[in-house]
């Protein structure tokens, strides 16, 4: 018996990125899927023979809205080749411009970028919470998002004042920061986090912090969610009330493997707390079943990259960026390595943070759904329940001890190798570099995109959101806001669109065929 076949163009903007998503779909349902990045940028060949403090210049620049991570991950290799230690109030202000980049960078994903899709009254025209969701998230309209915008600007004041500008400062040197902000400077960060911590509790999470991390389970989810009106009508309340009646915790299951490099090195002398000196803990994690972390067992393949081929995947010290396409489709299809942790398929991001942290919440989620976009989404509005107290501890600390040291003197740069790896917003970053002569010899990047959206590897194995998409309905083939959900959920930052469509098929078009 024939089946139906459709291959449409699903335009998802609002991502980062010149990537394309090649679906199939037989029955309203997606089976197939292949993840494209389409532009090649080749940031690993521009590093070599250049100085080597050039890559704090230049690494920043991969990223308009990630520059503080790029810059973070650049000086932390550079760190361990000069094998130096920042004083404690260079951990601080590193630490600090990294988490407001973070906390930013997830209020907007939410309000702007994902749930502008609530907004979409053709796809929810019967769901009972539509004309609130155009109320709050119509793009440039609803009142949400222009709060977020809002707030969200305000709160980048403190990358700025601390590293000069943003985007693209470069105030992270070896062996510390280049100045400390005056104490009227730090004061007035102080006040932008407490303001800024301030709307985030009553809009965002309709609660104070405390309350929310008291939550342990889905049932205390569920018992928090009716026990005030304020939890319903907040950002997370609407959110979860949206999705669940969407379905949503159905949608964009995923590989169930989760990798996390840790982030945010504690300071010596601190009152906050942390997993083997870091504030945030590193894992690998097969469901909810985390293991330590380690970097040896991260490979690139290339088998299905326009890339020069290679005999097997490397790690990144051993890896290669040369260009290859041959202007023929086929086995290779993207310009995104495929990232692989013991040569497994994994997703990084917020969710994986709070699974291998273990936070009771997102474990119990896992365990009883598994991933889905609704747990993806929920993790990434709520990380900064963690992130804004430890902001503030730091902003006092860096107020009482403002005359200590912010920098270790590091007159050369030694021959050797580094790896910077930390937590960006959108999950696993690393650079990994080789300095001989003062000049750079060798310069790896992996993007959390690359471990998210990578292509298929040499087993054949899709990538994160790849399998994600497998088996998500589609109600409408004209308004298929279903992929776009979990797509988006994943943050997605390559450079500007994103776009889905059958392979083969001609653009902005939707076609039926039959095939037997």
């Amino acid at each position: 018996m024939a089946k139906i076949t459709k291959g449409i163009n699903i335009p998802l903007n609002r991502a980062e990125g010149d990537l394309e998503i090649n679906v199939e779909i037989e029955g309203g349902i997606i089976t197939e899927a292949w993840s494209a990045g389409t532009l090649f940028r080749g940031f690993e060949g521009m590093m070599r023979g250049r100085g080597a403090l050039d890559g704090l210049v230049m690494t920043p620049r991969v990223c308009g809205i990630c520059s503080i991570t790029h810059l973070t991950a650049a000086v932390e290799a550079l760190d361990a080749i000069a094998t130096v230690t920042p004083p404690d109030n260079a951990r601080r202000l590193r630490n600090l411009a990294l988490m407001v980049e973070t906390v930013q960078s997830d209020v907007r994903q939410a309000i702007l970028m994902f749930m502008a899709d609530f907004a979409n009254r053709e796809a929810y025209a019967d769901h009972p919470l539509a004309a609130d969701a155009s109320r709050r998230y119509q793009p440039l309209a609803g009142r949400a998002a222009l709060e977020v915008i809002r707030e969200s600007k305000r709160l980048v004041q403190v990358m700025a004042i601390i590293g000069g500008q943003w985007p693209h400062t470069s105030f992270m040197v070896p062996g510390g920061v280049t100045s400390v902000p005056e104490i009227s400077k730090l004061l007035q960060c102080r006040i932008i986090v407490e303001r800024f911590c301030s709307w985030y509790e009553r809009s965002i999470l309709g609660c104070s912090i405390d309350r929310w991390l008291a939550i342990q389970s889905v049932s205390d989810l569920d018992a928090w969610l009716d026990e005030s009106p304020s939890h319903q009508e907040s950002e997370v309340g609407f959110f979860i009330r949206f999705s669940r009646q969407a379905g949503m915790h159905t949608l964009g299951k995923g590989p169930n493997r989760y990798l996390s490099y840790g982030n945010l090195p504690l300071p010596l002398d601190t009152e906050v707390q942390g997993t083997d000196g870091r504030m945030t803990a590193a894992g690998f994690a097969a469901s909810t079943t985390v293991i330590p972390f380690e970097g040896s067992k991260i490979t690139e393949d290339v088998s299905h990259a326009w890339y020069e081929q290679g005999a097997i995947p490397l790690h990144p010290f051993s890896g290669r960026t040369k260009p290859y396409a041959s202007g023929q489709s086929g086995r290779l299809y993207s310009w995104v390595k495929a990232p692989r942790y013991g040569d497994e398929v994994v997703e990084t991001g917020p969710l994986a943070e709070m699974i291998v942290a273990g936070n009771p919440l997102f474990c119990d989620m896992i365990e009883k759904d598994g991933p889905s976009v609704m747990a993806r989404q929920l993790a990434r509005m709520v990380r900064p329940t963690g992130l804004l107290p430890s902001m503030a501890v730091w902003l006092n600390e860096l107020v009482e001890r403002r005359g200590d040291s912010f920098y270790h003197s590091v007159r050369s740069m030694p021959d050797g190798q580094g790896a910077g790896m930390i937590q960006a917003a959108r999950g696993a970053l690393g650079h990994w570099v080789k300095i001989q002569d003062e000049k750079i010899t060798h310069y790896q990047i992996i993007t959390p995109t690359a471990w998210n959206g990578s292509p298929r590897d040499e087993q054949g194995r899709r990538g994160a959101w790849e399998d994600a998409l497998i088996g998500t309905p589609i109600k409408d083939s004209k308004n298929p806001v279903e992929a776009g959900h979990v797509v988006r959920s994943f943050d997605p930052c390559l450079v500007c669109a994103v776009h889905c469509l059958k392979k083969g098929e001609t653009r902005g078009a939707v076609n039926d065929g039959l095939t037997r």
